[in-house]
């Protein structure tokens, strides 16, 4: 099956063709360190997460790099507040920043560029955006990209320049500007700020000269994916395309992905609106599992509308696929049919699979999962499963939660299962020994801990509820 991917830039879903067989390079926007991640963000780092493990999934050898903004006005701004050094404070909360994409089960890229350790490649960037015609330098030290030059910009947007310069805070007043779309490349510094020697005097890079150089230095003119959240199109991207065109005369990226935003009352999470909810707060009432799946059943370019029992009706649900793959764990101790209903889950391995390769459609994809385990739950209720068709409906989840990360982890659930054994045993000794009192007793607190005990032919088995 061939991947087809919605490619921003011709507004069309394409068929994937990397540059080089069997290869991707893919670059992520991250996001600025100044202070802990929300579930905003997350969505964006969930997402970008399954994509990388679905390409790898369908065998391609990938190169995800994902970079730290640690060089910006609001690191600026938050240092100055709390009296530190704004490379100390990044430091702080890249470091926060690992222990939180961690706990929500997302597999680390392979390269995490900063802009601070990335001077030497942006300062040579700017050099060959003024030597190629296309910046300029002030008086004061300031480097301007030339808008003027471009005659196409707009490509990511469809729109035109004067009906996007209301959405871009690079719109400044400052007279030595040739246009007012003019946007820094090198920002002079000013007292109290971070600062770098360059050929210009001492300063710091603008916000998108960053990407644009990380991604050249790391991995090269051209690349396979560039993605990041649909706020960052403008001007972000288009930015990063005008100054990378400017240095290599050929494109930045062959395939945009931009994920949707999550919103909360019609208005896209984050810091500035001051609605977000931080991901270190969400993980101590929520398990990692929940909120991924959260976050990946619907599609990532739509809109994720986020309401105060969001997360709770999530959680109901992923309970039911949960409990459909422990009962056929269990269901293996002692299966009872002949039947290894080879054509239900070769259905639902295909069905899922076509889903992921229309444009990573993972909302169709756990549709398939919800579809396999109803008909796994009739299966073993009427005994027609055999331990084949329990086995191979395992194997299946497993091998696509390795792209979705949403199963509970087996070790865990390996321990408990254990346990559970060890009262379900003590509480039927004391059922033959007529203690009611006591093994209702085992029962009721197990379900106070939101463990439900189900007897039946086949023994004692249970779910979580």
């Amino acid at each position: 099956m061939t991947l087809r991917i919605y490619n921003t830039l011709t507004n069309s879903k394409e068929d994937f063709v990397p540059l080089e067989e069997g290869k991707v390079s893919m670059y992520v926007c991250g996001v600025t360190v100044y202070d802990d991640i929300h579930l905003g963000h997350a969505r964006s780092i969930v997402v970008f997460d399954m994509v990388n493990r679905y390409l790898r999934h369908k065998g391609y050898d990938v190169t995800h790099v994902t970079n730290f903004t640690d060089v910006d006005d609001k690191i600026i701004n938050r240092a100055n507040e709390e009296g530190v050094d704004p490379l100390d404070l990044s430091a702080r909360y890249i470091e926060r920043y690992f222990s939180e994409v961690d706990s929500l089960n997302v597999k680390r890229a392979d390269i995490y560029p900063k802009a601070s350790e990335s001077m030497d490649a942006i300062v040579k960037m700017v050099q060959d955006i003024i030597a190629n015609g296309y910046g300029y330098a002030t008086e004061d030290g300031n480097v301007y990209f030339s808008i003027d030059r471009i005659k196409d910009y707009g490509r990511l947007t469809n729109q035109k320049l004067e009906d996007m310069v209301g959405g871009s805070r690079d719109v400044m007043q400052d007279p030595q500007k040739r246009n007012p779309m003019d946007f820094a490349v090198w920002k002079a510094t000013k007292p109290g700020e971070v600062a770098w020697p360059s050929p210009w005097g001492d300063g710091r890079p603008g916000w998108h000269i960053e990407c644009s150089a990380m991604i050249r230095e790391r991995l090269g003119d051209l690349i396979d994916i560039h993605g990041g959240g649909n706020d960052l199109i403008f001007p972000h991207h288009e930015n990063e395309i005008l100054q990378t065109e400017a240095v290599t005369g050929g494109t930045l990226a062959r395939y945009w992905m931009h994920n949707g935003m999550l919103q909360v009352r019609d208005e896209k999470m984050s810091k500035s609106l001051g609605n977000f909810f931080r991901v270190s707060e969400i993980l101590k009432e929520y398990d990692a599992q929940t909120i991924r799946f959260y976050l990946l059943n619907t599609h990532y370019r739509g809109p994720l509308v986020y309401t105060d029992g969001s997360l709770d009706e999530t959680k109901a649900s992923l309970r039911r696929l949960w409990n459909a793959y422990r009962s056929l764990q269990s269901y293996l101790r002692s299966p009872a049919g002949a039947d290894d209903a080879s054509g239900i889950i070769e259905n639902a391995s295909q069905t899922f699979h076509e889903h992921m390769d229309d444009d990573f459609n993972t909302r169709g994809a756990i549709s398939a999962l919800f579809d396999l385990t109803r008909e796994m739950n009739r299966m073993m209720a009427s005994g027609e499963l055999s331990a084949k068709g329990a086995e191979t409906a395992l194997e299946l989840l497993e091998s696509t939660d390795a792209v979705l990360g949403i199963l509970p982890d087996s070790d865990d659930d390996g321990e408990l299962d254990k346990v559970i054994g060890i009262l379900a045993d003590v509480r039927q000794e004391l059922r033959s020994r007529k203690a009611f009192d006591l093994s209702d007793l085992i029962r009721d607190r197990l379900k106070e801990a939101g463990i439900q005990l189900e007897d039946g032919v086949e023994g004692v088995k249970w779910k979580r509820i």
